[in-house]
């Protein structure tokens, strides 16, 4: 079990992580969401050994290992840049580890073409990683991660740099990857679908804090926070702010928004209404649906899906539709919210708990 408690790092006048709290378990997956320069690499150096926090300690499996270097720790680490040996094959690559650890020949063996198997490599043994392409040089790396036995491996955005399909194809391989090891494995990501697609548990990070953590689809269907959010939603939440008076949230100047069942016992005040961008639609999904009518601002067309950025009431938002839907700029469209969808949160950003019967976001 790894432990961090109330650790912090600063690094002259700037905080990068503060008071960080989190409990992981052996034998599971976790992982670290948040945008560019929210923590994540600084959290990672101190659980792997590299940085030694500011305040706070790091446990391990209840010995407290707080400013033990990485060389005395068990210990892997993946980045997001291929790091292998470029004069060594790829049989050698993976088996490093175990050579520099005296291991005998025939574990060794054993190992290198079991990992080798799991990750695809097996017709590449004998090429050097120039030969490779960056999918297989990242699994090289990660096989390597994997043949070391280590208690910690440690992903730090492992596939950003791959391309579209090699991310998807070892997106799906990694949690069968995880699932065989008994080690901690935490995996950081800016991208909530990537989140989604590992589940384990997540912690959403922001600005150097750890906002929630638990179960990744918890996480995702009950932020604590608008700030989580905001970090769980690609593309970004959309919010507006509103005043509930009795059955109605309303907005000077727009639409009234019928208060859900499960937010009907709310105290009337101003909060802010968030919901995700595949909540809005242009069809309407059911009685309960709120009818909109917003001004388009730019269409963003994926083949498959459209980003519709709409303006309403001075608000910005994004629906995100099925199918090819090109339409005008300036051009005032209605569309259609499923407010049994919707997130409430108080003046302070807190969530606003419910009565439970709130739709799965």
């Amino acid at each position: 079990m790894l432990e961090l408690k109330t650790v912090a790092k600063a690094v002259g006048s700037e905080t990068h992580l503060s008071d960080v709290s989190l409990r992981l378990e052996n034998g599971t997956l976790n992982v670290l969401l948040g945008p560019t320069l929210s923590g994540k690499t600084s959290l990672m150096r101190i659980m792997a050994g590299l940085d030694r926090p500011s305040s706070g300690e790091v446990w391990f499996n209840d010995r407290n290992v707080t400013g033990v270097a990485v060389q005395k720790r068990n210990v892997a680490m993946v980045y997001q840049q291929f790091i292998n040996y470029p004069a060594l094959s790829v049989y050698e690559n993976i088996a490093s580890p175990l050579r520099i650890a005296r291991t005998d020949a025939k574990v060794i063996d054993r190992e290198v073409r079991k990992a080798a198997e799991l990750l695809k490599l097996t017709p590449y043994l004998d090429r050097v990683p120039l030969n490779l392409s960056g999918g297989q040089q990242q699994r090289t790396a990660i096989a390597r991660a994997i043949v070391k036995n280590a208690e910690l491996v440690l992903l730090d955005e492992p596939l950003a740099n791959l391309d579209y399909k090699l991310r998807e194809e070892l997106r799906a391989e990694l949690p069968k990857i995880f699932a065989e090891s008994g080690a901690i494995f935490v995996y950081a990501t800016t991208e909530p679908s990537e989140a989604l697609l590992l589940g384990g548990n997540t912690a959403t990070l922001s600005e150097g804090r750890v906002t929630q953590f638990g179960p990744t689809v918890e996480v995702f269907r009950n932020p604590v926070d608008l700030i989580t959010a905001q970090t769980f939603s690609d593309p970004p939440m959309n919010v507006i702010e509103v005043h509930k008076s009795g059955p109605m949230f309303h907005r000077e100047g727009t639409a009234d928004i019928p208060v859900p069942v499960a937010y009907r016992g709310i105290a009337d005040r101003d909060y802010t209404v968030g919901f995700r961008p595949h909540h809005l639609s242009l069809k309407k999904v059911d009685e309960t649906s709120v009818v909109i009518r917003a001004r388009v601002e730019v269409t963003e067309i994926t083949g498959s899906e459209s980003y519709v950025h709409l303006d309403y009431a001075g608000v910005n938002w994004v629906m995100l539709t099925d199918g090819i839907h090109d339409f005008d700029a300036g051009e005032t469209i209605e569309v259609f919210l499923d407010a049994r969808h919707i997130l409430v949160f108080d003046a302070e950003g807190q969530g606003i708990a419910t009565d439970g019967t709130r739709l799965a976001a």
